[in-house]
């Protein structure tokens, strides 16, 4: 090993849960078959790093529902409307996350696809904190775990991964709007 190696390794494994933190707020998923990858080479406990990775993730997400609480107020009016944010629309997907929020989190959640969307989403109908946290813990636990567990099994090939993760979700996001597209087309045209 050279000197750079050993001072990072040694770097993980004096601060790895506390760099792993702000890290998994920002990139959960890459950062969790990281995480398991280091786990397997003993520089990380794999138990607190369950813990920090599902932390990171709630915070990350509570800020993308804070994000979507207040942060259609601040929007300017002209952006609101190139987005296509009406009152009518804000009160569908209130009334949505009203009696499906719940599901829609923990698919959100596992898919990953659309989970950007939902946070944000779930904010904007003021969905109570306490069942968001809730729900988006439930999603949260087993999405982490699978990930630290694939870390864990073959983190070596964490770039690998990545990309088949990123044209994964891609594909899976494209299929659903295109579902999406043909379900909008269909109930506007029987109106």
């Amino acid at each position: 090993m050279t000197a750079a190696t050993d001072i990072v390794g040694q770097l993980i494994q004096t601060d790895g849960l506390l760099l792993l933190f702000p890290v998994a707020v920002i990139e959960g998923p890459i950062v969790t078959i990281v995480a398991g990858w280091l786990g397997r080479l003993g520089y990380l406990p794999l138990g607190w790093a369950m813990l920090v990775l599902v932390l990171a993730d709630l915070v990350g997400d509570s800020l993308l529902y804070a994000f979507g609480r207040a942060g259609m107020d601040v929007l300017p009016q002209k952006l609101r409307q190139v987005l296509g944010v009406t009152g009518a629309r804000i009160a569908l997907v209130a009334e949505h996350f009203s009696t499906q929020g719940g599901r829609t989190l923990i698919a959100a959640k596992l898919t990953h696809t659309f989970g950007f969307a939902a946070l944000v989403a779930a904010g904007i109908s003021r969905m109570s904190f306490p069942v968001f946290l809730f729900f988006n813990l439930v999603g949260t636990i087993p999405k982490t775990l699978f990930f630290l567990l694939i870390g864990y099994a073959i983190g070596e090939a964490h770039l690998t991964i990545g990309r088949w993760m990123t044209w994964t979700f891609l594909a899976i996001g494209v299929l659903g709007v295109a579902i999406l597209s043909i379900w909008y087309w269909n109930r506007k045209r029987e109106r």
